[in-house]
């Protein structure tokens, strides 16, 4: 469907656009390239035919993402490497460019949005708006060939903008069962007829066969199956068990999978509490005791200092008091690392200490972030664990 769509643009000067939706890893942009590829093998495209690819990663606001079209399109206002004019001139002159064209003359030109989502919030959606005018009209024949996860997608299209869009949408899914993802393991590890040790490949493919065998790696391989059917996080799984290979292990084992698989599994914001220093921690262990007490309400500043302030009383003999200041600085710090969040946008008249934030971590992360917290105070430690209910 894809081909044909893209065949009718190349071949006929037919404007065209369409969205390819589906969760990440269920090949869109793989199905995006084998069409390609098999599209240039016919001359008549190959020699009359324009692309143009941009990503929403990259091409954060409709300035950027039109100096890269101007600059793969090699268009005149661009020498070497830089292109030239503000965001205005440079839409005139693409739009210009564009419109001036006609179906019998011009030649094709393919748009490729990967992350099409992105491109949505960019103000207006100016890009997006000019690309779906253009195809149309009965102007340079385009094709805008969009690329995203998102299901709800085109209620986040503007009406102007959904108005000129095709509505042609193209859905991908991960069909594979868990037996066919025991296969791709399989496939991805095991060694070709043709590798030059063929006693080394024998022995490895067996170990390969009678390790995705064993219940562990099985259980873990359903976790990873269940967490994720993206086959990039699969073949990460598989290349760092891979990476624990030596010349005196030379064959994967149950351990380096499950090694493989916790740090896959990493928290990175329990890693970053590991980090803290300790008032920092017995701050976080405080705005914790006011979710259990207040049920996950906002907390403030003042709120949580004179919660710290109650376990310094009570502790005094081994726990050393900050002053206040000192202790605003910590919180700040949590703020920046964004452990906690503001509930409200910032704004200059409030006062820092009433300003209502929320705990970004739950109970679970912190206490797990108490049994390995380096040199954890023992008082520190109980406070954690006790309950102020």
């Amino acid at each position: 469907h894809l081909a044909e769509l893209l065949k009718r643009t190349a071949i006929h000067g037919e404007s065209n656009s369409a969205l390819i939706i589906g969760p990440r890893g269920s090949g869109k942009t793989q199905l995006m390239c084998h069409v390609l590829e098999k599209l240039m093998e016919v001359k008549q495209v190959r020699e009359n035919f324009l692309q143009v690819h941009l990503n929403g990663l990259l091409q954060t606001n409709d300035k950027i993402a039109l100096k890269e079209i101007t600059k793969q399109l090699n268009l005149e206002n661009v020498v070497g490497d830089k292109v030239f004019g503000s965001f205005a001139e440079n839409l005139a002159f693409l739009l210009e460019a564009l419109k001036r064209g006609d179906r019998a003359h011009s030649c094709p030109v393919l748009f490729v949005l990967e992350e099409f989502d992105l491109f949505v919030y960019h103000k207006n959606q100016t890009l997006l708006y000019n690309l779906f005018d253009v195809s149309q009209s009965a102007q340079t024949p385009i094709a805008v060939i969009g690329l995203t996860c998102r299901l709800d997608i085109l209620e986040l299209l503007e009406k102007r903008v959904k108005s000129r869009f095709s509505h042609r949408q193209i859905y991908l899914i991960n069909s594979f069962d868990f037996k066919k993802y025991i296969n791709i393991c399989k496939e991805q590890l095991s060694l070709p007829p043709e590798f030059p040790e063929k006693n080394f490949a024998q022995k490895w493919n067996k170990n390969i066969q009678s390790l995705f065998e064993d219940q562990t790696v099985q259980d873990v391989l359903q976790n990873q199956f269940h967490y994720s059917k993206d086959l990039r996080s699969l073949y990460m799984l598989l290349m760092l068990a891979l990476s624990s290979i030596t010349v005196s292990h030379p064959y994967i084992s149950t351990s380096d999978i499950l090694e493989a698989s916790k740090l896959c599994r990493v928290d990175s914001r329990a890693n970053i509490v590991h980090g803290l220093s300790v008032l920092e921690f017995c701050l976080i262990i405080a705005m914790k005791h006011l979710n259990d007490i207040y049920e996950g309400e906002p907390f403030n500043f003042q709120m949580v200092y004179n919660e710290y302030q109650k376990f310094v009383q009570r502790k005094a003999h081994t726990v050393y008091s900050f002053e206040k200041p000192v202790v605003m600085k910590a919180f700040e710090r949590l703020q920046q690392l964004e452990l906690i969040k503001p509930v409200e946008r910032l704004s200059l008249c409030a006062q820092k200490e009433y300003l209502l934030m929320k705990l970004l971590l739950d109970n679970n992360q912190i206490m797990d972030a108490v049994q390995v917290y380096p040199n954890c105070p023992t008082d520190v430690k109980q406070w954690a664990t006790s309950s102020l209910n």
